[in-house]
């Protein structure tokens, strides 16, 4: 079981890493700081729907590190 938990502690914080990456890219698109063209660039309805999947993604890599271990 120690292997499997290894594995799935790596995909869950893998996983929660992406998260926050992708929510990063909403934050600028919605800002209008990068990543200009595109249906998102400019809301910032955008920027706050990036920055609360950044936060869940946070919270993941958290969580994941912390339950899975043992």
């Amino acid at each position: 079981m120690g292997a499997f938990n290894l594995v799935m502690r790596g995909v869950s914080t893998l996983i929660g890493l992406l998260m926050v990456a992708m929510g990063g890219i909403w934050m600028l698109q919605g800002l209008n700081i990068a990543f200009l063209h595109g249906f998102m660039a400019g809301d910032p309805h955008w920027a706050v729907y990036g920055a609360i999947l950044a936060a869940v993604g946070i919270c993941q890599v958290i969580w994941s590190n912390r339950r899975l271990r043992g």
